[in-house]
């Protein structure tokens, strides 16, 4: 088993995500003795936003600058790295109703089409369904239950319409909800996430 596993969070020692995603992938090496892990860490090591000089793989245009190349060259270890992936751990905080821009910034390299999916006459298809995603998922107020707050939320829902739309349908959110509504709150909400994980 390859497990990627992806931290966004920029809140280091204290994020909530960051401890999910440990606990996530210890699971799992224990669950499987021979697993490898690739780390990602998007806070201190993140892609570039897409420019002009980064969409080389998109418009099929040749590099022409060192600029463009050393972007193609990120977008392509990029995709090989997640297309290696069994499982891919991905740790997604929630800021501003949806995720972290390092993260948006890594989804946008690894959403290619040709690759993770592709055009037909039917429409489009995924290419990467032979994947699991883990999502570890915090926020600090209550929006999974209520419908106010699922209207507001873009960041679950969001990421699982990407990784839907590149053909991964086993789909799992270790969710803690309510984590900045006070100690008890918080607690409860990480007792629920480790359950979760021990179901997953």
């Amino acid at each position: 088993m390859q497990i990627l596993h992806i931290d966004s969070a920029i809140t280091g020692s204290s994020s909530v995500t960051r401890e999910l995603t440990a606990d996530i992938v210890s699971s799992l090496k224990q669950a499987n003795a021979q697993a490898k892990v690739d780390y990602l860490d998007l806070a201190v090591n993140a892609p570039s936003h897409l420019s002009a000089q980064s969409l080389g793989f998109r418009t099929g245009q040749e590099a022409t600058t060192e600029v463009e190349r050393q972007e193609n060259a990120l977008t392509a270890a990029l995709l090989k790295q997640f297309m290696a992936a069994d499982v891919i751990v991905v740790g997604a905080p929630f800021y501003n109703f949806t995720i972290p821009s390092q993260l948006k910034a890594w989804l946008d390299r690894v959403a290619q089409a040709g690759h993770t999916f592709k055009y037909t006459a039917t429409g489009p298809v995924g290419l990467a369904g032979n994947k699991k995603v883990i999502v570890a998922s915090a926020r600090g107020g209550a929006y999974f239950t209520s419908e106010i707050g699922q209207a507001m939320e873009h960041q679950e829902s969001y990421l699982r319409v990407m990784f839907g739309f590149m053909g991964i349908t086993d789909f799992s959110i270790v969710r803690a909800e309510g984590v900045a509504m006070g100690p008890e709150a918080k607690a409860a909400a990480m007792q629920a996430a480790k359950e979760q994980i021990a179901a997953v």
